[in-house]
Order: structure tokens, then sequence, then C-alpha cells
């Protein structure tokens, strides 16, 4: 009553002259469903009747209270006149809207959410404001978020949270109609929070509580509004938007299945036992004792499980196909005194049907997976990479698959994502040494006859500053980039020596800590031995990480490292949450290229995860288009050497939620970001209506049996012998013939 009293007065003495606009500002919460259903449907509309609709309702509807606040207090909520409801009805020029610093965020009487969840979605609460009060003007008065209270000036939380707020209302204006018209942020300052005191901050200006003067520093949030207040919103970023162009001729499009299925069981035809078809009682096959056929040889044929992968493959375009294989499998004592030859056999078949169907397989020697992360028993169980033992195994293990496929392989890959997250820095001392000899091995015994090519293949996921104005950020940034990255590739593909940042950090870590991390030294002859040891720069990209140095959320920082891990809300997630920021990409592909030169890369893989059961596959869709795309950019625009990129992954039933055909009742159906792959494929990138055409010199069609005879060289020789004969036989008789024929004439 008294705020419609004030209104009446502005409106009849002071609005003509004055032309302003009264209202009264409402803070609310959001509230969603814990499920589904029409009773907690109800409950969600009556938490916002109670905190919103009590005052909302009588001034923006009809002057009195929502029917579900009387239903449930009864005498207890006052009843207005019908002159009162007519006097309080169209009391506000607008809706004034405080979203976040009282009601909101924990702070709401629990028995006000009525058995709900509540929810940070301003955009949604707009939207029910806009469809509950006929559309009404909205002026956001008051919205932000909180940080801790020893957060300094990179508020790196804050600005997420200010960025997801001011995007939602952007949606609810372009996308849900909405009519917002003004935004403002809580608040200038830090300040005193109520019962919460000064244990948490809200303000965009530092104030050190402890000083003398109270002196007043912006923070980093101040930076990112002013800016986007500039810019009036979001405009598209240049650097962002798609480009049109192609991939050079002979640009590797492959897919990743890390270990490809292996069926090994014997084929009917390799049985050499007898049957008898009962025909008359039990309709069964019977075995016939004592009487067998001659074995034969076991050939790819039998192998019916590589005959189905191969034709998906072909399905797909794909012209490579990258797979690991399982060293704990093909020498489960670590040693070739017991060999799977069955096992290598299958391997063999693969490669070959492959080479068949003009798809390059690329073969990493070891993949780290489940227990024992795929090393042979006897090493895992005796030190692992802790162990130098393990080094001269695996070198003797790789010896054996140059030898015994080789002359299929010419990709090969040592190893395929070392886990930095897991080692310590003596098995990673040794992988890199197990690494540089297998590829010396290569360089050495097998490259001049095979003519392949070999390197290791790093996972590098971006990171990037959680405040882009801050110098602290960057310098962790860096940091971790160098830890996560730089640890392997820096002595291989750098000065055959471990990052300089590792070595200082870690000698004050040392020098602070109780525990000692030792970063083991190279020998002169070690880092010649490491040092240039590939062929190509191979890393495998998922997504984007935000670090900060301002210790916020005590779960995701790392003390180590002295890293604080950040979470863009704004930004596109996964079912498993992984963020999808095609831009890291481009922005890691430049990295590598100026920190390690002009070096061949290969995107070894690059895929997210998504729900099963999403008929449209949307999400993978989106996320191939574009960090394709953004490849692309970083080979036309930023001149990287990039030359092929692989999908991962294949199917669902090695990868489930991650590949480009899901595998339901024991069948293989294409989904739609197979499809996309494959267009993507057939037209080289994306090309466009002046997208020059690129003429690529013609590869010789290979027959369907060219490496059958290539691996046969002695049969080929024995029947273009018979060949040659039998036609020089045909001549002589055919000679002889018409000299006895005339001869007698």
């Amino acid at each position: 009553q008294a705020h419609a009293k004030v209104w009446h007065l502005y409106n009849d003495h002071f609005r003509p002259t004055q032309r302003g606009k009264v209202s009264i500002a409402l803070s609310s919460h959001w509230i969603k469903p814990q499920r589904m259903t029409e009773k907690n449907i109800k409950e969600c509309q009556k938490s916002l009747d109670f905190v919103l609709g009590w005052f909302g309702k009588p001034i923006f509807i009809d002057g009195d209270y929502p029917e579900s606040m009387r239903s449930n207090l009864s005498s207890l909520l006052p009843e207005f006149s019908e002159v009162e409801k007519k006097y309080i009805k169209g009391t506000a020029d607008f809706f004034a809207l405080s979203f976040g610093p009282t009601l909101s965020f924990q702070l709401l009487d629990s028995h006000m959410k009525f058995q709900q969840l509540e929810s940070i979605s301003l955009r949604q609460l707009l939207y029910w404001i806009s469809n509950e009060y006929n559309n009404p003007q909205i002026f956001i008065v008051e919205n932000s978020w909180f940080v801790s209270g020893s957060t300094k000036r990179d508020d790196a939380k804050y600005i997420y949270y200010l960025k997801k707020f001011i995007m939602e209302t952007l949606k609810a204006i372009r996308y849900d109609g909405v009519n917002v018209f003004g935004y403002t942020v809580w608040s200038l300052l830090d300040g005193f929070e109520w019962h919460r005191g000064y244990s948490i901050r809200r303000g965009l200006f530092y104030v050190d509580f402890q000083s003398h003067d109270k002196k007043l520093m912006p923070k980093s949030s101040v930076l990112f509004y002013q800016k986007l207040i500039e810019k009036n919103g979001f405009p598209p970023l240049p650097e962002n938007q798609p480009i049109e162009g192609i991939f050079p001729c002979g640009f590797a499009w492959g897919i990743v299945d890390n270990y490809i299925q292996v069926d090994t069981t014997p084929a009917q035809f390799l049985d050499s036992n007898v049957y008898v078809w009962d025909v008359h009682q039990t309709k069964k096959l019977i075995k016939v004792d004592g009487v067998f056929t001659s074995k034969r040889k076991r050939h790819c044929v039998d192998f019916a499980a590589i005959r189905l992968q191969i034709s998906l493959l072909q399905e797909m375009h794909v012209t490579h196909f990258h797979f690991s294989l399982k060293w704990s499998s093909i020498l489960p004592l670590g040693n070739l005194s017991l060999i799977n030859h069955t096992l290598v056999h299958y391997y063999q078949c693969f490669a070959s049907e492959l080479l068949r169907v003009n798809v390059t397989p690329v073969v990493a020697l070891w993949q780290p997976m489940a227990e024992y992360q795929e090393l042979p028993v006897s090493l895992a169980k005796y030190g692992a990479w802790e162990n130098p033992e393990t080094v001269q195994a695996f070198v003797q293990y790789a010896k054996f698959c140059f030898t015994n496929l080789g002359d299929r392989v010419k990709f090969w890959i040592t190893m395929n994502e070392p886990p930095v997250k897991n080692l310590t820095y003596t098995a990673g001392h040794n992988l890199l040494k197990a690494h540089a000899k297998a590829w010396h091995l290569y360089d050495k015994e097998f490259r001049r006859s095979q003519k392949g090519k070999i390197s290791i293949a790093l996972q590098a996921d971006w990171v990037e500053p959680a405040c882009p104005f801050s110098r602290n950020d960057q310098e962790v940034a860096d940091r971790i980039l160098e830890f996560d990255i730089g640890w392997l590739a820096e002595p291989i593909f750098g000065n055959g020596d471990y990052p300089q940042v590792m070595r200082a950090w870690l000698h004050r870590r040392n020098s602070v800590d109780l525990y000692n991390f030792h970063l083991p030294y190279f020998s002169e002859d070690e880092k010649k031995l490491v040092q240039g040891s590939f062929d190509f720069f191979a890393l495998s990209h998922y997504t984007t990480t935000l670090v900060g140095w301002e210790k916020e959320d005590a779960l995701k920082y790392d003390h180590y490292l002295e890293v604080q891990m950040i979470n863009d809300i704004t930004w596109l997630h996964s079912p498993s949450r992984a963020a999808v920021v095609p831009w890291g990409l481009r922005k890691l592909l430049k990295w590598v290229k100026s920190k390690y030169g002009d070096v061949p890369i290969f995107v070894m893989a690059n895929g997210i995860d998504d729900d099963q059961n999403m008929v449209h596959d949307k999400l993978r869709v989106y996320y191939i288009q574009n960090y394709i795309n953004e490849a692309l950019k970083a080979y036309t625009l930023d001149n990287v050497n990039l030359q092929g990129y692989f999908v991962y992954s294949f199917n669902d039933k090695t990868a489930p939620k991650y590949g480009l055909y899901s595998y339901v009742a024991n069948q293989y159906e294409p989904k739609p970001s197979m499809k996309h792959y494959r267009e993507i494929i057939d037209n080289n990138g994306f090309p466009g209506p002046e997208t020059p055409e690129l003429l690529c010199p013609e590869e010789i069609a290979s027959c369907s049996e060219c490496h059958f005879f290539r691996t046969r060289k002695s049969l080929l020789a024995f029947l273009s012998f018979t060949f040659v004969a039998f036609i020089v036989t045909i001549f002589f008789i055919t000679y002889y013939s018409r000299r006895v024929e005339r001869r007698y004439k």
C-alpha cells in the first residue's frame, strides 16, 4: 500500500514535469523441479509465488495475492478491498529485478523451496516473469556472484559468473523475446556481507579491510565489465568466425580405435574333424571319432571380425586408421620366450586388409590402458617404467613388431598418450629413453628397407589463463603447458633436456617442501640419443582448461603447481563435463610451431563424448565441424605444417559414448557425426565458391590384390615363369603343326 501511494503521488504530481519512471525492486531466486512431475512443477510455481508473486501479482496482474498463497496461509494473509486492489494494480512502470545478492544462492529459507531445487538460471527466471506478468519491461537492478574473502584482484570466478548472467540476459532478449532494457552489477566495491561478514567478496573494486586508508583497487572483473560495456555485449570475434578453404594434397584423414576388436576364434574351415549330419533324430552334426582331414594353414579370411571393421572404415572414406597393439598380449612374459603368434597373425591380417582398401595403418606400440597400463605383468609388477629393464624390454618388443609388421606398417607411434598426470619423473625419464632407442633402432635397421616413419604421440590439451588481463595467470598457464606437454616434448623436439621452467620450479618447491621431487639429468650421450628422435609431432587434443593463481576452490586447487582450475560456465560442455573450445586447438598448434619450429604435425586424436540417447548427435557434429575448421585456420592463416587429423573414436563398442558408430544388439549403425565427417573428408575441408581448385597429382590406383603379390614375390615369379613357358609351348606346337600340314600337302 505504501509503494502504491508513492507511485500514485509521483504519477499525479511529478511525472508530467519530471517525466521519470517509478517501480519496486523485487528479489527472487529460480527453482526447478526435482523430477518432472505435475506435482513438483506446481510446487516450483508455489515457491516463486511465495517469493516473487507475493508482491508481483498484486502490482502487475490484479491487485491480489497469488491463489497458492491464499490456499496455504488462509487467514494469515490480509485481504484487500476492491478499492485497494484497483489502487495497487498497475503501480509499476517497469519490473525491477534483483537476482543474486539476497534471496538466491543458498540464502533462501529452505521452506520456501517446497522441496525443489534452487538454480542460478537467470534466463529461465526472466522468461517466467515475462510470461507471468504480461511481458513487462524488465530492469535488472542487482545481479552478482561472490568469491572467497581471500581472493584479491584476479577474481576469475566472479568474471565467469558475470559473463554467464549477462549472456543469459542477452539470450532471453534475443531468443525468448523478453523485454529487458537494463542491467546492473552488484556491487561496486567489497563490503560487509551481512551474516557472511567479510568471508566473501562481491565488489568490482578490491578493498583491503586490514589497511588504514581502505584504498580501492580495480579487479580483473572491472576490466572485463568495462570491455563488455564498450562492445555492448558479445559481438562475434573475427578470429572465431569459420573460414573457407581446403587442406593440402595427401592430407591424412583418420579415425582412432585405441584397441581394435580382436576375435581369433578359429574358423570352421580350420577344424580337422569329420562330422555327419543326423537328419533323422537329433538334427545335429555328430563328430566321427578317429577320422580327421588334413590341416591347412591359417588365412586372413578366417578372421570374420576383420571384414566387418574394414567395411565400416571404407564407408567412412578415411585414408588412415590409428590403433594400438597390446604389448601385454603379444609378449605375455615381456620377452621373446613366449609369443602369441595367433594375435600377431591377426594384426598382420588386419594391416594387410587395410592396405587392400587403400587405408594406411597407423600403429602404436604401447598405449597405457586398464590394469598394469598394458605392460606385461612381469614388467608391471617389478617397477614398470620405474625399472630401467623395462626400457630394454620395450626395445626388444619394438624390434619384434618392426620385423613382423613393418612390411605392412609405415606409420609408427612408439608410445601413445603417456599419462603425464600419473608418471613419476623417473618413469618419464626411462620412457623417453625407451622411445629414443626404439626410434634409433628403426632408423638404423628398418627405415631403409621399410621406408616408414616413427614418432611419439603426446596428449596436449590447451591451457588458457583464467583472467586474460592477469600476468600472474599467464605465468601459471605457461608453467602448466611445460609440465603437461614440454616435459616429454622438449627433450625430443627441443634441446635434449627438460624445460628450464620445470627445473626452476622443482628447485623452488624442493627448498620449501618436505618431499624431494627429483627431475633426473640426462648425460651428454643420452641428450644426443633423445634429441631429434622424431619424424613428426603427433598430439592428441580434446579440450581446453582455464587456470589461475588465486586460490578459490580447494577441491580444484593444485598445491604442488600452485594452480587453480577454473571453469567457464558459459562454455558448451559434454555429459562428462569436457569443455568444447575449438579455438584451443588452433592456439595449441601455434604454440607447438613457435616452440619447436616448422615440424610436421598430426592431430592423432580429437573427440568428445555425448549422450548415447541423443538421436541427432548434434554435439559431436558441432565439435568435429568447428575443431577441424580451427585446424584449417592454423594451416592456412598461421602456416602450421599440419599434415593430418584423426577423430576419436571409431565406435561405441571399444570407446562407449565417443564413437562415430553406435553399437547396439551386435549391430553397428553410423551416427550423423560419421556422415558429417565423411562429407568433410570428401571435400578435403570447407571449400567455398572462391576457393581455388587444388590439383593433386593422381596416385597410382592399387588393385585389391597388390599387397597379396607384393608379399609373395616367389609365387609371382613362379606364375610368371609358368605363363611364359605356356606361351612358348603353344607357339612351338602351333609352329610344328603347320609345318607337318605343309609337308603332307
